[in-house]
């Protein structure tokens, strides 16, 4: 079912630097892209975790409608200062969320400051006879967040408990586009390099890298079972390829892994990772400015 929103209308409900709009306006659109695989009813009432900003947790408000709500999770603090897309300076967390809390779906969202599931162990249990808290989960593009993949089972488990359907995106490490290629190399450079490092130490958009067949795999294990499953491709104007291809190639990526990683062996498989992204950059039209964002996975479970 394909689902119609206001996409410059919902983009504008974000904190985000005016001069860039385009920007906001892409997340947006891709957001939307993902709800359309999603057939999420009006009067719905969605948890949404790692909402972040909240570029996915306006697209769910806007589709529960004035009749349903949206609880949106995340353990990050609210004074966690992020550089929002297109901004000069940084907002924090607080800042982004509070935004949208004053904009018109502001009364259909509540926002939770809290671990995922120290955030469900507070939810009663339902029993046999009475209905989930919740119509629908969302876990967009906060998969690769998660410490381990032992913690991303635990919360999928858990899950099972307070939900009736679990929907997930997460980059696919599939390239359609050509142009995307550098994209997947800079994300598997940065796990490599990730998983070499403390998990208390890391602040990185990719801690735990997980494929479609893996993510399958552990929603299988807690208990979910497969409704549907598509890969979309993202648009031109969607720039988290670049991003992350220009944090892998940058000056402080090298320095890390010479800081966080002893064994030279392993310090090799890291730097030839970045080594590969660097490379590939050279059949990509306009080089790194020419970086498109890889396939996204998008699921549903019952």
């Amino acid at each position: 079912m394909s689902i119609q929103f206001d996409a410059t209308s919902i983009a504008r409900v974000s904190l985000h630097d005016p001069t860039q709009f385009n920007i906001q306006h892409a997340q947006t659109l891709h957001r939307l892209a993902l709800l359309n695989h999603w057939n999420i009813p009006a009067g719905s009432k969605v948890l949404e975790i790692g909402c972040g900003q909240g570029d996915c947790t306006t697209v769910l408000a806007s589709a529960v409608g004035g009749q349903g709500k949206v609880v949106a999770v995340d353990p990050a603090d609210l004074d966690y200062a992020f550089l929002a897309v297109g901004a000069a300076l940084p907002y924090t967390l607080g800042q982004a969320q509070g935004h949208i809390s004053q904009g018109p779906l502001g009364g259909r969202i509540t926002w939770v400051q809290q671990p995922p599931l120290d955030y469900l162990s507070s939810l009663p249990s339902p029993s046999a006879s009475e209905s989930k808290a919740f119509d629908a989960t969302v876990l967009a593009h906060c998969l690769w967040y998660f410490a381990s993949p032992s913690d991303v089972l635990s919360t999928l488990r858990v899950l099972k408990q307070h939900t009736r359907r679990l929907l997930l995106a997460e980059w696919s490490l599939v390239a359609t586009h050509p142009s995307a290629q550098p994209h997947v190399l800079a994300a598997l450079a940065q796990a490599a390099l990730e998983c070499r490092k403390p998990s208390e130490s890391s602040n990185s958009n990719i801690r735990t890298v997980l494929g479609p067949k893996r993510l399958t795999e552990l929603a299988l294990a807690a208990g979910w079972q497969m409704e549907s499953e598509n890969l979309v491709q993202c648009g031109e104007g969607l720039l988290d390829g670049q991003w992350e291809v220009a944090a892998c190639l940058d000056s402080s990526f090298e320095r890390e892994v010479e800081e966080q990683v002893s064994d030279e062996r392993e310090r090799a498989v890291v730097l030839a990772s970045r080594d590969a992204c660097e490379a590939s950059l050279e059949g990509v039209q306009g080089g790194q400015k020419g970086v498109r964002s890889m396939d996204v996975w998008v699921a549903s479970f019952v």
